[in-house]
């Protein structure tokens, strides 16, 4: 089996200046949990999963108001939680070759 067999295409994108709000809603309509951050030109810049977006968002046990909570949330963007210099790969590779390098 190989990449392509697996991946998504064409892959949802995000930049890095995309509202978390707006990314995590991306993921949950398209369910999936990881999707990755690319320039203005569409070059890799970073991944972000939902994972990430959750820990960034507030505890449940927060004094915010959720008026307060969702300003913030609002204010904060991919960039802010993105994970950068990340490995890829073309489609052509077998899966354990992807596999391995993610391990």
């Amino acid at each position: 089996m190989l990449v392509r067999d697996r991946m998504t295409s064409p892959a949802k994108t995000v930049t890095a200046t995309t509202p978390f709000q707006d990314a995590l809603n991306l993921m949950r309509e398209g369910k999936f949990r990881r999707i990755p951050v690319v320039d203005e030109h569409g070059a890799l810049v970073g991944i972000v999963s939902e994972r990430d977006l959750l820990h960034a968002a507030p505890s449940p046990a927060t004094s915010l108001s959720i008026w307060e909570v969702n300003y913030l949330l609002w204010r904060l963007k991919v960039a802010d939680v993105m994970t950068e210099n990340v490995l890829s790969s073309t489609p052509d590779p077998p899966i354990e070759v992807a596999a391995h390098l993610m391990v």
